[in-house]
């Protein structure tokens, strides 16, 4: 019954923090209210949550990591692939080791292993975050994908560092050679696991809906279940449960075009997952503050040991470790950028400098969050004979510390650095939407052409069946001479030939999108919008 008024109690604070946050008159991060209202509960209360690391693990990341690979856009993040893994797996390699040494030089009673896994559990960025920062000043849409594509891949390969360096810390041994062989398998045998694991259930999922039909409710627990079955076989196999989540939502993409479910699952379970993810990131970040003042009094007594008592030196450790984070992380992104430059003059591509503000913004928007968070709280409890796990709460107040720091940082430098900045111009979506929503139309006129003749051969009363369909096909050609602009209708909703050829034409259109989706005629983001408003278009039909 406790656990059971915990949860509860968390979700309540995870509900009135986004109130607050919402009510204040100024800018403020919802994380930082979350933290700040863990910290108060932590504060009032005698009741303590006691975290195992291992289920907190399992619970928290899995879903979070599935769901990011899941919605990413993939023809985005490819058009930046290379931009994208410098910054996610280069600039995660070079702040785990750069900033381990840094940390374990100015705290010399952290040791190293744990300062490596302090600096593998900072570096990944959560683009969900500077988002919600950025909202009165829109990021612009590449650099936004950009950040996306960082942000899912430095999340896994943080995570597997931070795995390397707990090994390495509980048994006091580490070789180079060995863990490269091991990341190979780690790594490799994660992906395959997700994508072999989320092909297995969506096509068992598709032959038992073709034979016996589609219930809302146990897709929507298939989807919940793929995350933590891909993470567990992983772990089994001795594998990278994180990196199986991620390729398992990443394959969840592909692996849904050609078995389209029904439109009102997709929309009921789209908004299931949008439920989750704000209830999951909100928790960690409310357990974050409640943890808090233990952690710092522990932390107080860790940092003691340095020959340091005033508990200022705290603040300056985290201010230290979120300045070697942003001056690691403009020097890549400079860098990264000229790179960028000078292959682009090689194959005589003309290419816009980019000002001192984009490469600011960009380093700027490296703001830590829910992966961070939920990585530190993972680190073991105690060593393999029992004792104490060292710098645990140290590292897991600096990782605190980072987390708010950054938040705070990035609310006040982006919109003054996002305001008026100019990106590289993008290639114009328009023409590709509207040639979709052309060839979409005339697909469901031509499907609606055919029933009418197949009805009309078979029962006779042809102007029956052409005056229903011709109404429904009059919605089609409106569309196509309005260039793409939907027309919205009820007409005639309750009439059964109607809606059966309304159904009919939403069903070719999706069909055409998904065909074009394949052959990469139109983009992932121009589809995924097609099918949500066919969705609402069916659900309306058959509602």
């Amino acid at each position: 019954m406790d656990t059971v008024s915990i949860v509860l109690f968390l979700l309540l604070a995870v509900v009135v923090s986004g109130a607050i946050a919402r009510m204040v008159p100024f800018s403020i991060p919802t994380p930082l209210v979350q933290i700040l209202l863990g910290a108060v509960i932590g504060l009032s209360t005698s009741h303590r949550v006691d975290l195992d690391p291992e289920l907190f693990l399992f619970l928290f990341l899995p879903p979070l990591l599935f769901l990011d690979g899941w919605r990413i856009p993939k023809d985005e993040l490819l058009k930046d692939a290379v931009v994208v893994v410098e910054l996610a797996l280069g600039l995660v390699l070079l702040t785990v080791v750069g900033m381990g040494f840094f940390i374990h030089w100015m705290i010399p009673a952290m040791p190293l292993a744990i300062a490596f896994a302090l600096a593998a559990v900072v570096s990944p960025t959560d683009p969900i975050a500077v988002s919600a920062i950025a909202a009165r000043v829109p990021i612009p849409k590449r650099m936004m994908h950009i950040l996306e594509g960082e942000s899912l891949l430095n999340d896994a390969s943080g995570l597997v560092c931070l795995r390397f360096a707990v090994a390495a810390a509980l048994t006091g041994t580490f070789s180079a050679g060995q863990a490269a062989l091991s990341f190979v398998w780690v790594a490799g045998a994660g992906l395959l696991i997700g994508v072999v694991f989320t092909i297995a259930v969506i096509r068992a999922k598709a032959w038992v809906t073709k034979r016996w039909g589609e219930d809302t409710g146990s897709q929507i627990l298939v989807s919940l279940l793929i995350p933590f079955g891909s993470y567990t076989l992983a772990e089994h196999a001795h594998a990278s449960g994180i990196l199986a989540a991620v390729s398992a939502g990443v394959t969840m993409t592909f692996a849904e075009i050609s078995r389209q479910t029904m439109a009102v699952t997709r929309m009921r379970r789209n908004s299931v997952w949008d439920t989750l993810q704000f209830a999951l990131n909100g928790i960690i970040f409310v357990l974050l503050g409640e943890q808090l003042p233990v952690i710092l009094a522990s932390a107080r007594q860790t940092v003691a040991l340095t020959g340091h008592s005033d508990p200022w030196w705290l603040a300056f450790y985290v201010l230290a470790i979120v300045a070697g984070l942003g001056l690691l992380r403009f020097a890549w992104v400079w860098a990264s950028l000229r790179l960028t430059i000078l292959r682009h003059m090689r194959r005589g591509i003309s290419v816009n400098n980019p000002g001192w503000r984009l490469i600011v913004a960009t380093s700027v928007a490296g703001v830590r969050g829910a992966i961070t968070l939920a990585g530190v709280l993972t680190l073991p409890l105690a060593m393999s004979d029992g004792t104490p796990f060292p710098g645990r709460d140290l590292a897991i107040f600096l990782a605190a510390g980072v987390i708010m720091v950054s938040l705070v940082i990035a609310s006040v430098a982006l919109p003054v650095l996002l305001k008026g900045l100019e990106m590289p111009p993008e290639p114009a979506r328009q023409s590709e939407e509207k040639g979709a929503r052309v060839n979409a139309a005339q697909a469901a006129i031509r499907a609606i052409e055919h029933r009418q003749h197949a009805l009309a051969e078979e029962n006779g009363e042809a102007d029956l069946y052409v005056d229903a369909g011709a109404q429904v096909m009059d919605l089609y050609r409106e569309r196509i001479d309005s260039l793409g602009e939907r027309q919205s209708s009820e007409t005639r909703a309750a009439d059964r030939l109607q809606r059966e050829f309304r159904l009919i034409g939403v069903r070719a259109e999706r069909a055409v999108v998904a065909q074009m989706v394949r052959a990469r005629t139109i983009g992932s983001e121009t589809a995924r919008k097609l099918n949500r408003e066919l969705d609402l278009t069916e659900a309306r039909i058959l509602g």
